[in-house]
């Protein structure tokens, strides 16, 4: 359904029972990502929760209407939870959507319920991290311009966004597999201005560390033992910085454990929102 949020067209879509728990899900990397995985992860949840996952403002099918901040990606979120009529809800963010998500939780501690972090960081450190991987990877060789001009939002337009992306992809997965790299450049939608807004403006000046502290709501960061982008050390620093934050690393994966390992990740947080009674708070 298309949906119209703080003035911008939303496209989304809504799984599971009217009064079960809500849980909104957002997707990562603005301009690229879209609502397709969080609904291939979350939806399972559906049997429990009242799963909400939606294409950002820019991002997908969505209108783009600026700004493409993160201030304006939290109040989209939470002009979603008031459309869905929840008072408090379970936020899930992987990777860029993690930031969203864990911004979200410092600003509206009092609306969640739980919160669900996949491969993200705190800040823009892991940006260094990623090129020295990047540049040591002995799978694929990275072309130097195209990495970094999609790294710092220097793309062109839509078309130079896909090149870079179908550049970077093979160092995501845990197992390489170019007909997948394929698959996964040909469904992408690509809208170059967001994603340079977001890498260009909004990464640089991105640190939350100060701040996690004030996330009181139970944490589950979960990330792949192998993730290229957003290594380890970036999980394990939000869990150090969230007050009683889990942390649960993948030993098979990449930056997708819910995809590379989809069952072990899906059993993982379900045992987590179970354990903390998110999955029987109604709104």
């Amino acid at each position: 359904m298309r949906l119209p949020i703080n003035g911008n067209e939303l496209e989304v879509e809504v799984f599971g029972a009217e009064d079960a728990p809500l849980l909104i899900a957002h997707h990562g990397a603005p301009g690229l990502g879209s609502r397709a995985e969080p609904r291939a992860t979350f939806r399972p949840f559906a049997d429990t929760f009242r799963v909400l996952v939606f294409d950002a403002r820019g991002s997908g099918v969505s209108e783009g209407r600026p700004p493409f901040t993160h201030e304006q990606w939290v109040a989209d979120v939470d002009a979603l939870r008031e459309w869905a009529g929840a008072e408090r809800f379970v936020l899930a963010g992987g990777s860029y959507g993690g930031f969203i998500a864990m911004e979200y939780a410092i600003r509206h501690p009092e609306r969640l319920t739980a919160l669900v972090l996949r491969d993200t960081s705190a800040d823009h450190e892991n940006e260094k991290a990623a090129r020295r991987n990047a540049e040591a990877s002995t799978r694929v060789k990275i072309d130097p311009d195209k990495l970094d001009r999609i790294n710092t939002g220097r793309v062109r337009d839509d078309d130079d966004l896909r090149d870079c992306w179908r550049e970077i992809l093979p160092l995501y997965d845990h197992v390489y597999d170019p007909a997948a790299v394929e698959a996964k450049v040909e469904a992408t939608f690509y809208r170059y201005e967001t994603h340079n807004h977001a890498f260009a403006v909004n990464q640089p000046a991105y640190d939350i560390k100060a701040d996690l502290h004030r996330i009181t709501c139970p944490t589950l960061v979960t990330v792949g033992r192998d993730d290229w982008i957003t290594p380890v050390a970036s999980s394990q620093t939000i869990a150090d910085l969230i007050p009683d934050a889990r942390l649960v690393v993948f030993e098979k994966s990449g930056h997708s454990p819910q995809v590379e390992e989809a069952e072990l990740w899906r059993e993982t947080v379900r045992d987590f929102l179970r354990e903390v009674g998110a999955d029987e708070q109604r709104s």
